[in-house]
């Protein structure tokens, strides 16, 4: 009898165990609105110890499938992202939609291949994947390590975004929108109609610095442009789901003061390494990760428009 005892109190502690384990492999994530799920990046470089998740991912559960907003820094993290998904349900994922293709939002992209699932990016996705792609994903060994690098590959979209497209998942629709060169080439932003949330990857950052690889004049007049989108609430890239649109503020205000300063060095002749050190400097209180990020903005914006 007590032989038996310890073997079912053997058995209660491993399937305990292996339940804690199941939990710990979930990325923790918060339903910001009835049946959206967000996961908050850390705002941070990708490193090995934050498995890359430094940008901010998601999923929408309408009534007959799922869709995955981006996917993140490591295939471990989009394995984790999918762990969450099916600790809530079990309906099919039709789509993994890539808001861009940065490597903080499309590296767990292997997590989610097969069972039919659509791939959806800009139209553009699929060449900035192809160019960068090799580069990407060396840099990133090296940064990362390869054991946190293993299974990560580019994968391109098949259902490829020019202008508007409307996903159906079951009595919940999305509109998924391409906007021209802003903060890349091939940005993405996804309204979910039904609640009025807004994932609008990196054409908006919160607390961590925008990050320029577009048109620092397009990511201006894009960011006018969402401004009319009828949202309640926005899932930025990087920072906190927050209200819609008071949240683009600072944003704008940094853009804004970006150019203004980069025009007034031109206009008095300063060269390129001036812009470098001295646009934009009153931001840097307000950001996070400003010295990583804004001498790289102040340079790309430089040779932008001292071509205007």
């Amino acid at each position: 009898m007590a032989h038996g005892v310890s073997v079912l109190a053997l058995l209660v502690v491993l399937g305990t165990s292996t339940l804690a384990r199941a939990q710990e492999q979930e990325l923790p994530v918060s339903e910001v609105a009835p049946k959206i799920f967000v996961h908050v990046g850390e705002v941070a470089l990708m490193t090995r110890e934050n498995d890359g998740a430094t940008a901010n991912v998601g999923f929408i559960v309408g009534d007959k499938a799922v869709a995955v907003i981006d996917t993140g820094g490591s295939v471990r993290e989009g394995e984790r992202l999918l762990a969450a998904i099916r600790a809530r349900t079990d309906k099919p994922i039709r789509y993994v939609i890539n808001t861009h293709g940065h490597p903080d939002h499309v590296f767990g992209n292997a997590a989610f291949v097969g069972s039919g699932t659509v791939f959806v990016g800009h139209w553009n996705l699929p060449q900035a994947l192809a160019v960068r792609g090799p580069f990407y994903t060396d840099a990133f060994r090296r940064i990362m390590g390869e054991q946190l690098m293993e299974g990560v590959r580019m994968i391109a979209p098949t259902l490829l975004v020019d202008g508007t497209t409307k996903l159906d998942l079951g009595s919940r629709t999305l509109t998924v929108t391409s906007w021209p060169t802003a903060h890349s080439d091939n940005d993405l932003t996804v309204l979910d109609e039904q609640t009025g949330t807004l994932f609008a990857g990196d054409l908006l950052f919160l607390a961590h610095i925008p990050v320029l690889d577009g048109s620092l004049r397009g990511w201006l007049k894009v960011t006018d442009e969402l401004g009319t989108l009828p949202a309640q609430r926005v899932v930025p890239g990087h920072g906190p789901v927050s209200e819609w649109p008071g949240a683009l503020a600072d944003q704008r205000r940094y853009l804004t003061k970006l150019a203004a300063d980069i025009r007034a060095l031109i206009a008095r002749g300063e060269p390129i390494t001036a812009a470098a050190s001295t646009a934009a400097a009153s931001e840097r209180p307000v950001w996070q990760l400003f010295e990583d990020y804004n001498a790289r903005n102040a340079t790309s914006a430089y040779s932008e428009i001292e071509w205007e």
